[in-house]
């Protein structure tokens, strides 16, 4: 559980994306500064980098993030500040990505939690009355 200054929050999300055309360049150097900018991002944001790792054409992150943050911003962020940062230096790059792009359209994202669907449905309907789908407890 995290806090805020108004907010106790536990929201994680399995995220995962993949270089333009599913190059191989996410090898040595270039991975582990893909790696820090990453991680300098999620600091910047305020958010936990619970478990992460970076293949050859793709990453994988386990976040945990404000509510404040929509997943799209977050992918957003991190695919733009690693494209440009590792672009502008390293040269080779340039030559395979001539379009500004390093990482290919779209991502996968799953939540993840420790509560099922199943165990929220239950503690709701184990409210006081139920009606329905939705009921009034007041």
């Amino acid at each position: 559980m995290r806090k805020s200054s108004h907010v106790q929050y536990d929201i994680e999300y399995h995220i995962v994306w993949t270089t333009k055309y599913r190059y191989r360049i996410l090898t040595g150097k270039i991975a582990e500064r893909a790696r820090q900018i990453i991680r300098q991002e999620c600091n910047s944001m305020n958010i936990t980098i619970l478990k992460g790792s970076i293949g050859k054409e793709h990453i994988h992150v386990l976040l945990s993030c404000p509510p404040h943050l929509s997943v799209s911003k977050i992918v957003q962020q991190l695919k733009r500040k690693t494209s440009r940062v590792l672009l502008s230096e390293y040269r080779e790059l340039k030559k395979k990505y001539w379009g500004q792009h390093v990482w290919g359209t779209g991502y996968f994202c799953r939540s993840v939690g420790a509560v099922t669907e199943a165990m929220i449905k239950d503690y709701i309907e184990n409210q006081e009355e139920y009606d329905e789908n939705f009921k009034i407890i007041g």
